[in-house]
């Protein structure tokens, strides 16, 4: 390996701050592989851009525009910029509908369009049905009737509404890919947008940019070429950490010669077996190299190849006790073990730590995938934003707490109501008799399910339900005060049926759910860890349990055959199911700091450790078989 320093990067940033320069704007795009510091970077570019030009931006009312995958990545950015208002921080959603939120006829048009041709298109499918009663085409029956309540319904609407972080589930609502999808086609097409973007922001900086959806990377690569004097678009990523399907395929490939390119080698999270081990992964990819720091040598990585007869439980606390043992690290297992766990998909982990009931139901339904796992979905936030916090208070004995959670919460003793009602005392102990009818549901250590919940709620109507929820209530044959409006919603029956279902489970679900939106769980996904580091990581590998199409680790691995669509994409230059299956195991992999066990669950263990060591990642002494 060449000798080199822990600041061997230096050169990225004064490359990246000098494209971004006023009097001259240099597009770029900066290879960051995992664990690079690229955040670093970004903010301490931006604080010497402040220092240099922050007083001009603020004169001519000018921002830099910086997009980020998450909420939690646009709040630590934002604090570590120390809130300078010269840099707009923000998601990909919000900076979207902040630059078309003003267009309400276009967007109608829009959305009218594209309607009328989702309609057509299912009607073609349908009319090509051999049986209409059948569970597809049942299901795009119900599609074509929602479509068209929707498009009968525009002509109603004055103003869209759109919350990023929300369900969006009204009729006047837009939802999250329509929003990206007509932000990229406004781009494109507007030139009213074009001037009022590239006035207001002439810098763009998009993190995670390999993940950002494909249609508004290229109407932003667009915008570029057209205004290249005056907008510097910067995009931070790496595509061997693309994850998501809708993400630009190859982003940093064939860009423009004036684009400028910089690279960082080093990887400042992991040891160097680790890095050497996603450097082996990468290698036959882009031949992309990291080099650890000087003082992270060392370091444990661990392959098991358990049979799947073996139970899951039991074998993942002797791997845990095994991995212990290697590393001679404590905490590694026992009651403080900081190890995080990463599955393959959300519904195996709900599974290992206990929320399946209330989870996997609403996880079927696309519509509400985004708001589940982010924890915005406003019917779930009642559960896990009010009675959850309120719950604990009951549970310390906590009545200031109680009395500040529903004085938040509770429309009975809101301002208004505490100022419309002559007698105030009467009012707050109504409340507070009801607070405590709602609160003797834990009497005895009981543990309602959250229907049982919902039910009290409305009867004492101590908070306000939300309408998808009123709704579950009413089908229930449950009166609510008021009737539920035609016009507040347009969901069919599978969101609802997915709650009725979800709402049988036991309120202690809701306190494992929230740990693991919350990241205060020691379980994650291979996806959804991105960006985030762990001393210890356990990978759950098991394409049966996973029940994806999307990733084979089978496959990865040589366990099973291409199938002749994967041989044909391959002959065609286009994306397999193991290209996404390597990157997710690169991202898997590179969250770890010191040490790395990888289990992988398989009907062929001995096969499947011949053929990891062949690859060349592990060796033999590095991979135990499990039967």
């Amino acid at each position: 390996m060449a000798e080199y320093t822990n600041e061997i990067d230096a050169p990225v940033d004064d490359a990246i701050y000098e494209s971004l320069k006023p009097s001259s704007p240099q597009s770029f795009f900066l290879f960051a592989g995992a664990g690079s510091g690229k955040t670093r970077t970004l903010v301490n570019v931006l604080a010497r851009f402040k220092e240099e030009f922050g007083q001009g931006y603020k004169l001519r009312n000018k921002r830099i525009a910086i997009i980020t995958y998450t909420n939690a990545a646009a709040d630590e950015i934002t604090h570590r910029l120390e809130y300078s208002s010269i840099f707009n921080v923000s998601t990909i959603h919000s900076f979207c509908w902040e630059l078309i939120k003003n267009y309400s006829s276009d967007i109608k048009i829009w959305i009218k369009s594209n309607l009328t041709v989702e309609i057509a298109e299912l009607q073609e499918q349908q009319s090509k049905s051999k049986d209409l009663n059948n569970k597809t085409s049942i299901g795009r029956a119900k599609k074509i009737e929602s479509k068209n309540k929707r498009l009968a319904s525009l002509e109603t609407i004055q103003k869209f509404i759109y919350n990023p972080n929300g369900d969006n589930l009204t009729k006047d609502s837009l939802n999250h890919t329509e929003v990206i999808s007509i932000t990229a086609d406004f781009i494109k097409s507007k030139d009213l947008l074009k001037q009022i973007l590239i006035n207001r922001f002439p810098v763009i900086l998009i993190d995670e940019s390999q993940d950002t959806k494909k249609e508004l990377i290229d109407a932003l690569f667009e915008l570029q070429r057209q205004y290249e004097q005056r907008l510097s678009l910067g995009l931070f990523g790496d595509t061997m950490q693309r994850i998501y399907a809708d993400g630009k395929e190859n982003l940093g490939v064939g860009l423009p010669d004036k684009w400028v390119k910089p690279a960082k080698k080093m990887n400042h999270r992991s040891k160097s077996r680790i890095i050497d081990l996603i450097n082996k992964i990468r290698k036959d990819i882009d031949g992309q190299e990291q080099f650890p720091r000087l003082e992270n040598k060392g370091g444990i990585v661990r392959f098991f190849a358990v049979s799947r007869t073996k139970d899951k439980f039991e074998t993942e606390e002797q791997i845990r006790q095994k991995m212990q043992e290697v590393t001679t690290d404590d905490k590694w297992t026992g009651d403080n073990a900081e190890i995080m766990t990463l599955t393959l998909e959300h519904h195996m982990a709900a599974r290992r730590m206990g929320f399946s009931n209330f989870f996997i139901p609403l996880y079927a339904v696309d519509k509400l995938k985004t708001g589940l796992l982010d924890g915005s979905l406003s019917s779930i936030n009642l559960f896990a934003k009010i009675i959850l916090p309120l719950y604990k208070a009951h549970v310390k004995k906590n009545k200031f707490e109680i009395a500040n959670i529903v004085k938040q919460h509770s429309h009975l003793i809101n301002k208004q109501a505490l100022q419309d009602d002559a007698n105030k005392l009467e009012l707050l102990h109504s409340a507070n008799d009801k607070v405590n009818e709602v609160l003797s549901l834990w009497n005895e250590d009981a543990h309602p399910s959250l229907i049982e919940i919902l039910k009290k709620i409305q009867e004492t109507n101590l908070f306000k339900i939300p309408p998808v929820l009123k709704v579950v209530l009413q089908r229930g044959g449950i009166d609510t005060e008021n009737s539920f409006e035609d016009n507040e919603t347009d969901e069919d029956d599978e969101i609802l049926i997915a709650w009725e279902e979800a709402l049988k489970a036991n309120f202690t679900e809701i306190i494992k759910y929230n740990e693991y939106i919350n990241e205060e769980s020691k379980f994650g996904t291979h996806q959804g860890v991105k960006g985030l580091e762990f001393d210890r990581v356990m990978v759950i590998i098991d394409d049966e349990e996973s029940k994806g199409f999307m990733f084979s680790y089978d496959k990865l691995f040589g366990l099973k055959p291409l199938t002749n669509t994967d041989k044909k994409n391959i002959d065609e230059g286009k994306e397999t199911g193991i290209d996404r299956t390597m990157r997710l195991f690169y991202v898997a992999c590179s969250r770890a700091k010191e040490s790395l066990a990888l289990v992988s669950y398989t009907d062929l263990p001995e096969e499947l450790k011949k053929n990891v060591i062949h690859n060349g990642w592990f060796s033999d002494d590095e991979v135990e078989v499990i039967v």
